[in-house]
């Protein structure tokens, strides 16, 4: 064990058991087989039978269903947890494309349940969702309601799921073997994805402008498959929007968050019309730090010179965050606790390991499962304190039930985001003068990474789809976009080498979720919001505040903030948002003079 693992503690990993015991589980074979009985019984009564169907008999209807679907959720879980801890490892990916097909398989007999709800008369849906006996489910019909423009016939929607194991899904897995297959050669040791990021933010100007050179000159290597992934998905994409009559490559996503278009033009509006006054100003501050007029990209995320950063160790990072919690909320801090006590959560970096940091919900029935890359930076800990939040969340929205649970992406990075914020204050609060500088830095430039260049990868995305409606884009092309985004974004003050232009490449959102990354930025930004309303001292707050978590997916954004007094509509909101950050770069200039 390297001296740096041992610095670092006993790092968790997780165990899989609370779902599956292995891949040759006979439990596995089992809920298959039940699912596919079940699915083929389900689809016997209700193929033919939703017409006149009642209030009481869709509930019953509803609650089969829900329940099937749990079951082969449960099992795709596992499979993709199982994958993600090792996606070098052929056997865990085969495992993975066999229990995404037969899941799809048995999906696919009962893709005519939802679409003829929505073929119902709207007259019809109206009465049985206020129905009592539909109470639980009416927030769900109301839901479904909305996709009711844009779904296909019964035949087509049943083949674009059976092909979906061999179309998008296949080069989502691509994408992720290739990436976890590659390795950068970096001061003579071959690293991951993730072990060669996080040397960019190394307290050794050398480490970083080697892990930048090596990064860029890797990915270049590799761009021509990475591009065609692109290219490839983006066209599926947009074959499949002409189909469902989608205004804009955006729509969907937008759709599927709950939340309107011009929400989000008023935020990326926003956020973009800040850039000179918040990214462009911070980043000059930074180069001058720094000894000059320019800051080169591998220093954009350095600690500051006179930082001296120390290796946090596993046991010391649990116990800040969950004081932060607990200083908040006890109760929040007790739904928290759990995923330390039990192997919950997946830490250590490892060759093959899925690369970042991700909150997975499974399903109500059992719990959240967290994996991180923990290195023992700041930056890590507030990355747990970022996950925990997802996994506190997934927690308490369980109580909605399968369907609702899930919470938008826009809301989801709620709870995320102030698990953050509530860690950050806690160390604030506790540093020295010199610290306290490192560490108002260092949170200017998460909710830069989180809010500017969240919404700049926006801006990338959307040139991209709409370019690709012309035709395949080159790499180069591909790179072009890219840079003219990023040079937009981040300012004059940041210099970048010709190895930058593929850094696009390695970022997976814009594979597996197009159009996620506006979530962040949204999320952080409401955050803002939401923090300053809770250091105005309402009496309630927290309860409110768990209360909103509990919810779900059973209520949009409008809703969920009312009680808060904010409203994402109101043009002011971003901006009250965006302040949070510039006030924080203030106290930086402050401090300079």
């Amino acid at each position: 064990m390297s001296d740096h693992a041992t610095s670092l503690g006993t790092l968790p990993t997780w165990d899989l058991n609370d779902l599956y015991a292995g891949p040759n589980d006979p439990q596995l074979d089992s809920d298959l087989s039940e699912c596919a009985n079940r699915s083929k019984t389900f689809s016997k009564r209700w193929k033919d039978g939703l017409t006149n169907i009642s209030a009481e008999q869709l509930r019953h209807a509803i609650i089969e269903y829900e329940a099937i679907d749990e079951i082969l959720s449960r099992i795709m879980s596992f499979a993709g947890l199982l994958h993600a801890g090792d996606l070098s490892d052929p056997a865990r990916g085969q495992f993975m494309q066999n229990m995404s097909e037969r899941a799809t398989e048995i999906a696919s007999s009962m893709v005519f349940f939802e679409l003829g709800i929505n073929n119902l008369p709207e007259e019809q849906i109206s009465k049985l969702i206020s129905d009592p006996a539909l109470e639980p489910y009416g927030i769900w019909l109301d839901q479904l309601s909305r996709w009711r423009a844009h779904q296909l016939s019964e035949d087509m929607e049943t083949f674009i799921q059976e092909k979906s194991s061999t179309g998008r899904q296949a080069w989502n897995r691509l994408f992720d073997e290739t990436m976890a297959e590659i390795r950068f050669d970096i001061h003579g040791k071959s690293l991951t994805n993730a072990e060669a990021l996080d040397l960019l933010s190394s307290p050794i100007r050398n480490q970083r402008r080697d892990a930048g050179i090596a990064i860029g000159k890797t990915l270049k290597n590799h761009v021509r498959v990475f591009a065609q992934i692109t290219n490839t998905l983006a066209k599926d994409k947009a074959v499949e929007d002409k189909w469902r009559k989608y205004a804009t490559p955006i729509s969907a996503r937008n759709l599927s968050n709950q939340v309107e278009d011009e929400v989000v033009d008023a935020l990326v509006k926003a956020v973009r019309g800040s850039y000179s006054q918040l990214s462009h100003r911070y980043y000059s501050l930074k180069a001058k730090w720094f000894g000059g007029e320019q800051l080169d990209y591998f220093d954009r995320n350095a600690p500051l010179p006179d930082t001296a950063e120390r290796i946090i160790p596993w046991n010391e990072a649990e116990q800040t965050v969950l004081d932060a919690y607990n200083t908040f909320s006890p109760q929040l801090a007790d739904v928290a606790r759990p995923f330390f006590e039990r192997p919950w959560i997946d830490a250590p970096t490892r060759p093959g390991k899925s690369p970042g940091a991700f909150a997975h919900p499974t399903v109500p029935s059992a719990h959240p499962y967290l994996l991180l890359n923990y290195q023992g930076k700041i930056r890590d800990v507030m990355t747990l304190a970022h996950e925990l939040g997802h996994g506190v969340h997934q927690r308490l929205a369980a109580s909605q039930g399968h369907f609702l649970s899930n919470t938008p992406l826009t809301l989801a990075e709620t709870a995320s985001v102030f698990g953050e914020m509530l860690t950050f204050q806690k160390l604030l609060r506790e540093a020295d003068a010199t610290t306290k500088r490192s560490l108002l830095a260092g949170k200017t430039e998460d909710m830069l990474n989180t809010v500017i260049r969240q919404i700049s990868m926006l801006t990338f995305e959307i040139k991209l789809h709409d370019e690709r409606k012309q035709g395949e884009l080159s790499a180069d092309r591909i790179c072009d976009i890219w840079m003219e985004t990023q040079t937009e974004s981040l300012g004059p003050a940041l210099r970048f080498d010709e190895g930058y232009r593929y850094f696009w490449s390695y970022i997976p959102h814009f594979i597996h979720s197009p159009f996620y990354v506006y979530a962040y930025a949204f999320g952080d930004c409401l955050v803002n919001a939401l923090y300053a309303v809770y250091q105005e001292g309402e009496d309630g707050f927290a309860q409110r505040y768990l209360e909103m978590l509990s919810s779900g997916g059973a209520k949009g954004h409008k809703e969920l903030l009312a009680p808060f007094g904010l409203d994402a509509s109101d043009p002011g909101f971003w901006t009250r948002g965006l302040n949070v950050i510039g006030g924080f770069i203030d106290q930086l200039e402050s401090m300079d003079g």
